[in-house]
């Protein structure tokens, strides 16, 4: 079904995410300075949460950022745990942040025009560790260097 999936999104001519970029974002930093990145990684690990599941099985698309992702309709608290304690930590670093509910995601691909009538695999993901990640432009598009990662209990 992967593949089969895969055929469908390079038959729309769709930028499709390479697996190992696959991530979900916790909270969305943007740029800052090294001062600030100190700081939030010696926040960040004291961080007490514990290890988690998620479900990633239903396919959306976001109109503004042209994306197809898998939604996690069940979240688990461990989740908001986390996502709440990295939010008060961008709080206290002056940093903005979006300012909308949480949606756990799974970007597929770029470059969407529209929802695609496909069936799209599901993705079990297990989180035992959290990361501090660095968005690096290179020619084939963005890759996500992990600057630090952090254990879950």
């Amino acid at each position: 079904m992967v593949g089969q999936f895969s055929q469908t999104l390079k038959a729309r001519d769709l930028k499709i995410v390479k697996a190992d970029n696959l991530h979900v974002t916790l909270v969305f930093l943007g740029n800052v300075d090294v001062q600030t990145e100190r700081v939030i990684r010696k926040k960040a690990s004291s961080i007490c949460a514990q290890s988690f599941m998620l479900n990633f099985n239903q396919l959306a698309f976001w109109h503004k950022p042209r994306v197809l992702c898998l939604l996690s309709r069940a979240v688990d608290p461990q989740l908001l745990v986390l996502v709440d304690a990295l939010t008060e930590i961008a709080e206290q670093c002056a940093i903005k942040i979006e300012d909308r509910p949480y949606q756990p995601h799974i970007t597929l691909a770029r470059k969407a025009q529209a929802l695609i009538n496909a069936n799209a695999p599901g993705i079990q993901w297990y989180a035992g560790s959290f990361c501090l990640v660095e968005s690096c432009s290179t020619l084939e598009g963005v890759q996500y260097q992990v600057v630090r990662q952090w254990e879950l209990e």
